[in-house]
């Protein structure tokens, strides 16, 4: 299989070369940095990563992106999308790349078997509240919707290219222009491993997903 691992990062170098290491050893791996200001990208790099660095901080849409564009001109065949902070194991890697075949796109969910024990509360429910809404939308029986953890098929992926959703609006956007399209999806149970928080998700980011999920209804009464 010719398969590529990308991994969007933004001040990751605490993790990053764990985590491409692990990756390597199924995988080609890409690692996109996103306007970092620390030394992701050297780490990166270090640990025997391909890397592309955007020259400002663009959001995590951008970045895979970026990732998955390098991928086709590349000729990948399929796309892993993991997380570049560690809660992804990249021994998972063959799971997800084994079973794309006859599917458009595989999900890593943390959900399928049972709510994580390791999950902060106010994470598993914004990930319901979340995953409830694409579900009504997109008719797909979904358990995690914000995996981040994902295998794409290369003909799926350039569906995506031209999302002009730039930050963390885009993994959702992914799943509704997926379901426009009739593409098959399926879950794979996942473990992810929590540390301490991190997030650089804004009250603007929250608005701005806010503004999605609406826009996503009126869509889906025009559809009706």
């Amino acid at each position: 299989m010719n398969l590529i691992t990308i991994i969007p990062a933004y001040n990751e170098e605490k993790a990053i070369e764990n985590v491409a290491e692990g990756a390597l050893k199924y995988s080609d791996v890409l690692v996109v940095d996103d306007g970092s200001d620390d030394h992701t990208s050297k780490r990166a790099s270090k640990a025997g990563a391909m890397v592309i660095r955007h020259d400002k901080n663009r959001g995590k849409g951008a970045a895979i992106k970026s990732g998955l564009k390098n991928a086709l001109n590349s000729g990948y065949s399929t796309i892993i999308l993991m997380d570049g902070d560690g809660q992804h194991n990249p021994d998972h890697i063959p799971l997800l790349a084994g079973s794309i075949d006859g599917f458009d796109i595989i999900l890593g969910s943390r959900f399928k078997e049972g709510d994580p024990d390791n999950m902060p509360a106010y994470r598993m429910l914004s990930n319901k509240i979340t995953t409830g809404l694409i579900r009504y939308v997109t008719g797909y029986r979904i358990t995690d919707s914000q995996s981040g953890f994902r295998a794409i098929s290369r003909d799926s992926s350039k569906f995506f290219l031209d999302i002009k959703y730039d930050d963390y609006v885009y993994e959702s956007e992914m799943l509704y222009i997926a379901s426009k399209n009739n593409m098959k999806i399926k879950e794979v149970v996942i473990p992810t491993a929590y540390g301490p928080e991190k997030s650089y998700v804004s009250t603007i980011h929250i608005l701005r997903y806010m503004l999605f999920i609406g826009k996503l209804f009126a869509r889906k009464l025009r559809n009706v």
